[in-house]
């Protein structure tokens, strides 16, 4: 019986000027300007098609005729994406979709990456050779959690969006959007729109903090545009705001029924008595977004504590990291939105170009920086406006799971600490399983160290040595290099 693919020999890596990993706006504006610039690049990304997160398209089988429709910037989306095509048949871009790269390693004065295919990654496996790489893997979307959480019902606020937009379904009927950060707004919006009944978008932050810097808003007023536009279609749509509030518990026997929303103090803590029911079928609820790090900081990028709390890369005007050789653009860098990834993918690529084929900067690259720099301003607004409290984890009772493929809760989190004598979140984890299932932390990371109280961890990275689920046969594989 022949043996499986995962399981041949793998063949002699093929070798490219710049891997650009991931496909999303940061990673295809910088593949396609790399290509323009003559750089020979391969584009490597685990969905099938451009776009990433922010720009899902409903699967063909589906037949959407306008899928434009649900995303905002859909033109300058096709315009690259078109680029993309011409680049592919001119042999200038290798564009390897379904490829999950699960580590990168220094080899001589190239970076040899390691993917595997399919969705399991047992269908295959790839090694890439590349002179400069490029890390554009998007970001994650943190979660807190509260009593009930785990009820079916309770989806991921963008998750919610990505059913809609590449399946054209809705999560259910009567959905209820909840956490803190203006994407909020825009799934509240895109599931009303679609004809789901959302009697309330709740808000642990608000907006008026937005007001103490209004040299940045005056730098940015597509970001005050866009705002006016979602309190326009929210009102459209009759969708309540509720700011400075959260949900607090989910109610429901085999799904979700309702939720409580309580008030919160400044600092997030629930204000006993104000707590009061609204029904629904699903909770959509997200706390924001956290940069996706796992290859950067296992090659030795250095990271820094962003506005929001989570960990982002370093990076210098040129996009570069701190490791020779090693650019990064969108999320990576700092949770900013589509336009400041469109705008880094950019600028890194001329960055790189400059790297490889030498001479001054040019007026564009200029022009990019200056508006990197705009926009990054915001972010870090954005981020501080949206940061969770230390009061949220008053929300979570003894019994409330946190790590939920381990079902480890709040009560075994805080006994480690207390009793166990755990000071820090390695030491948590090694006692507790916390993080130790098939998530590997990307889910309850933030919010162990958070009950934990570690003061030392917070802002950073989680550490792990493999990007994704891999196959033993293929690790079996990559330790004998005689078989390459």
């Amino acid at each position: 019986m022949p043996a499986s693919s995962a399981e041949q020999p793998a063949a002699r890596p093929e070798r490219t000027e710049l891997a650009v990993v991931g496909a999303g706006p940061a990673g295809l504006a910088a593949a396609v300007t790399a290509a323009d610039g003559g750089l020979d690049v391969v584009l490597l990304d685990a969905a099938d098609a451009p776009g990433g997160q922010y720009y899902r398209a409903p699967a063909p089988g589906l037949g959407a005729t306008r899928p434009e429709a649900l995303h905002h910037g859909w033109a300058e989306f096709a315009a690259l994406v078109a680029r993309l095509g011409r680049h592919r048949t001119a042999g200038r871009i290798r564009h390897l979709t379904g490829h999950h790269v699960w580590a990168v390693e220094r080899s001589g004065t190239d970076w040899t990456l390691h993917a595997v295919t399919g969705p399991d990654g047992r269908d295959g496996a790839t090694t890439l050779d590349a002179r400069r790489l490029l890390i554009a893997t998007g970001s994650v979307e943190r979660q807190l959690p509260f009593p009930g959480w785990t009820l079916p019902g309770v989806v991921g606020a963008a998750g919610a969006q990505a059913m809609l937009k590449s399946g054209l379904v809705l999560p259910g009927r009567r959905i209820v959007v909840a956490g803190s950060g203006p994407l909020l707004q825009a799934v509240a919006v895109s599931l009303a729109r679609a004809g789901a009944r959302v009697p309330a978008l709740v808000e642990a932050s608000g907006y008026g903090a937005y007001g103490r810097a209004p040299l940045v808003l005056a730098g940015n007023p597509g970001r005050l545009a866009e705002g006016a536009r979602h309190g326009a279609a929210l009102a459209r749509h009759r969708i309540r705001p509720l700011t400075h509030r959260a949900v607090t518990a989910v109610h429901g026997n085999d799904r979700v029924e309702g939720v409580t929303v309580s008030r919160l103090d400044r600092d997030w803590r629930p204000l006993p008595g104000t707590g009061r029911r609204i029904d629904c079928d699903v909770l959509a609820v997200g706390h924001g977004l956290v940069p996706q790090l796992d290859l950067a900081v296992g090659i030795g990028c250095a990271t820094r504590c962003g506005a929001d709390g989570s960990a982002a890369l370093e990076l210098d005007d040129g996009l570069r990291t701190t490791v020779p050789g090693v650019w990064a653009a969108g999320e990576t860098g700092g949770i900013g939105g589509v336009r400041l990834a469109l705008t880094e993918g950019e600028l890194a690529a001329r960055s790189v170009i400059a790297d490889a084929r030498g001479g001054p900067g040019t007026a564009r690259a200029a022009a990019l920086c200056r508006s990197r720099r705009r926009m990054r301003a915001f972010a870090e607004l954005m981020g501080a406006v949206h940061r969770p409290g230390p009061g949220w984890t008053e929300w979570t009772a003894a019994d409330t799971e946190v790590c939920r493929c381990e079902e480890v809760t709040t009560g075994a989190i805080r006994t480690a600490v207390a009793e166990l004598g755990a000071g820090d979140s390695r030491t948590v984890k090694l006692l507790t399983r916390a993080g130790m299932g098939w998530c590997q932390g990307r889910t309850c990371g933030f919010a162990v160290r958070e009950l934990a109280g570690c003061a030392a961890d917070a802002g950073a990275p989680d550490r792990r040595p493999l990007a994704c689920p891999v196959p033993l046969s293929v690790l079996a594989r990559a330790d004998r290099p005689e078989d390459a």
